[in-house]
Parts: structure tokens; C-alpha cells; sequence
């Protein structure tokens, strides 16, 4: 009987990638369908003129039409790159969970944070998501302003145990209203925060942070109908 070999998932190559992203962000910006042939268009324009003001022999033309689809693809492929970050901050946008895709990837190398809420409400799907960086620690929280005050203090407490007072607990809140943070500028606004502590004193946050997350996981509350070891995140069609 042969045994079984376990393959690793395979990865969408290039191209599969980029039919992606394009129809990903098409869903928010239609107009993306001609703007990126028209960038493309704009660089081999660029290139034959500078072919054309330099004098260039017929090999030459070929070499800077060449250059020149190759411009219009950078600058095409940078703007499909904005257009889709802006189509996923749309999309996540008053979402459950939002603030915590943004916690978990969009701060960068200076900043430690996990998708999953430090604190939440089972009921009302209220949360709170903690961030740890050169900044000191930020709590965000993500659903009713009335009803996360609780969560927010209690989460509060707990960072400033850790911190002992020595580091700046700083909170946002999501939403579009007089003091809140929009989840598109969430990001950006953690990032301007000043540093407060070196790389040294930033690791052993974490370590304190993960420490207590271990003893807080085991008595947090699961939503009902959700199986945490079955969650997996959704693939791109």
C-alpha cells in the first residue's frame, strides 16, 4: 500500500496574482478597466517620443517602445496597488473584524499586533484589539462607543499592569463620528504615534503582552456557532 505524501499548497503564480487584484479592485473602481491600458498606451508614447527627439535608428524605436511598456506597466501596477488597498478599506469598512485586519497586517515591522480581539463581546460583537510597538501600547476598539467603554477600561488596566506606568497606553476607537478614527486611517495614525522605547525594550512588551494572552485566551468567551480550530481565512476566487 504506497503511503500518502502531503504536497504543499500551491501558491497562484504572477499572472494569477494580478488577475486578482485587478478583479478585486474593478468591484470598487470600474473605471480601472481603461485607465491601466491607457497608462500603458501613455509610456510607449513616451518612448517613441523620446526615440523620435534623439534620433535613434529603427532598433533604437524598438528598444524604447520596449522601455516604454515597461514604464506603463510600473506605474500601472502602482496605481492597481493604491486602488486595491483603498477597494479593502472600503470593503472592511464597518465590517466585524476590520480593525483587527488592520492591527494584524497593515503597521509595518514596528508594530506587534494580532487579528484576534483581546476583549469582545460574544452578544453585541463588540471588541477590542491591542497593538504593542515602539510607541508604547495601543487598544482599539471596534463596535459602540457606549458599550466598548467597559471593555476599554478593563483592557486599559491590564496594559498599564504590564507596562507598569512606564508606557503610554493610547486608544482608538473606530467609526466616523467626532473623535473616531476611520478604519482607513487607522493605520496611519498608529504609525504617527512618537516612539517611546527602543527595539530592546519593544521585544520584551511583547514578551509580557503574550504572556498574559496565554492566561486570558483560556477564559475568554467564544461567539456560539464558531469553532476556532476550523476558522480559516478566505481564499481569493
Amino acid at each position: 500500500m504506497a503511503a500518502r505524501t502531503s504536497q504543499p499548497e500551491k501558491r497562484p503564480g504572477f499572472l494569477a496574482t494580478i488577475k486578482s487584484l485587478f478583479s478585486f479592485t474593478r468591484e470598487e473602481f470600474a473605471w480601472v478597466t481603461w485607465v491601466l491600458p491607457l497608462i500603458v498606451l501613455g509610456g510607449i508614447g513616451i518612448g517613441v517620443a523620446i526615440a523620435v527627439f534623439t534620433g535613434q535608428p529603427w532598433w533604437g524605436y524598438i528598444l524604447w517602445v520596449f522601455f516604454g511598456i515597461m514604464l506603463g506597466f510600473i506605474f500601472g501596477m502602482l496605481l492597481l496597488n493604491r486602488l486595491a488597498t483603498k477597494a479593502m478599506y472600503r470593503k472592511i469598512d464597518g465590517m466585524p473584524g476590520g480593525a483587527g485586519h488592520v492591527i494584524g497586517n497593515m503597521l509595518g515591522r514596528k508594530w506587534r499586533g494580532e487579528d484576534m480581539p483581546v476583549q469582545v463581546n460574544p452578544k453585541t460583537q463588540d471588541a477590542v484589539y491591542r497593538a504593542v510597538g515602539r510607541g508604547g501600547v495601543v487598544l482599539v476598539g471596534e463596535g459602540s462607543r457606549g458599550r466598548l467603554e467597559k471593555l476599554v477600561k478593563k483592557e486599559t488596566t491590564a496594559a498599564k499592569r504590564i507596562t507598569h506606568g512606564a508606557v503610554p497606553v493610547e486608544v482608538f476607537y473606530i467609526g466616523h463620528g467626532e473623535g473616531d478614527t476611520p478604519v482607513a486611517e487607522l493605520a496611519k495614525a498608529i504609525k504617527k504615534l512618537p516612539k517611546v522605547i527602543d527595539k530592546a525594550g519593544m521585544q520584551q512588551l511583547i514578551a509580557r503582552t503574550d504572556s498574559i494572552n496565554q492566561n486570558a485566551m483560556s477564559s475568554m468567551p467564544i461567539p456560539k456557532g464558531i469553532d476556532p480550530m476550523k476558522v480559516r481565512a478566505p481564499k481569493p476566487r
